[in-house]
């Protein structure tokens, strides 16, 4: 194991990002992949699949592909994120940043975890900017309606960088006809609309489809379900990007806790970004 690889996978264990007592519990996961298996567009997030998934076959998977205990009949405690599985996925995706820096691939990027995962994929998409790619922010300010198991939300899709992010409207954050730019209005958000409408507004516009998305949620199965290429995060208790990469529709979902602060994620990038043989872009 080399030393860079050593390393992050003390950070990973030493802050719960995976290993044996992720903040993620059992009961949470089980229940999510029940959802995914009955169908709910909630843990669906835009994913389409082609196989049947019932919630053993999706445990099954979780088990293979993030490593979370495979017996069903344990309900309750901890679960588990294999910490080697999470760096073999992220060398995957330092593998597809490498290829698309190397074609200048178009580059879209978006999250549904603006509060934790924003400057992770900051970082990415900077340094795919600085070998050569372009970045997209289609759609900015665009406003829809949201579909929640709460009812549907007033939103706005806007920018936190060359990050796409989704905005509540309901709170009172439209000013004056603008978008308010703080951060308390961000909305953690699965679904696959936002992404769907940025690439909506690429095609009205005449433009190709992005050639890489970088995400996590709703942007990483909405994307692959368009045929566009498509990385990031995923948690175990979010099988969707999981089942995506499995039919080969999510090109690589690297498992992880996704609720930590945001400084956690640091390392990450900077070992992907090494490992594409790219500089870790610096603030």
């Amino acid at each position: 194991m080399s030393a860079a690889r050593a390393q992050l996978r003390d950070h990973l264990l030493r802050r719960r990002l995976a290993g044996d007592e992720i903040p993620t519990s059992r009961q949470k996961n089980l229940r999510s992949y029940r959802l995914f298996g009955q169908g709910d567009p909630t843990a669906l997030m835009g994913l389409a699949p082609e196989g049947r998934w019932g919630p053993g076959a999706v445990l099954a998977l979780m088990a293979e592909r993030v490593g979370v205990d495979p017996d069903f009949g344990r309900g309750q405690g901890p679960d588990t994120i294999d910490p080697d599985r999470t760096l073999d996925a992220l060398d995957r995706l330092a593998d597809l940043l490498r290829a698309a820096a190397r074609r200048r691939a178009t580059v879209l990027t978006g999250t549904g975890h603006p509060n934790r995962l924003t400057a992770f994929h900051t970082s990415l998409a900077r340094a795919l900017e600085a070998a050569g790619c372009t970045l997209l922010t289609p759609a900015r300010g665009l406003r829809f309606r949201e579909p929640t198991p709460q009812g549907e939300r007033s939103c706005a899709l806007d920018y936190r960088g060359p990050v796409a992010v989704v905005r509540g409207l309901d709170g009172g954050s439209a000013r004056g006809g603008r978008l308010d730019r703080g951060a308390d209005d961000l909305l953690h958000t699965h679904s696959a609309q936002p992404v769907r409408l940025a690439l909506a507004e690429l095609a009205g516009a005449g433009q190709p489809l992005p050639g890489l998305v970088l995400g996590d949620h709703g942007w990483l199965c909405g994307a692959g379900r368009l045929g566009v290429p498509a990385g990031g995060l995923a948690d175990s208790n979010d099988p969707a990007p999981f089942v995506g990469e499995a039919e080969g529709t999510v090109a690589v979902a690297v498992p992880v806790d996704d609720g930590s602060p945001p400084e956690c994620y640091r390392p990450l990038s900077d070992y992907v970004l090494q490992r594409a043989d790219l500089a870790p872009y610096k603030e």
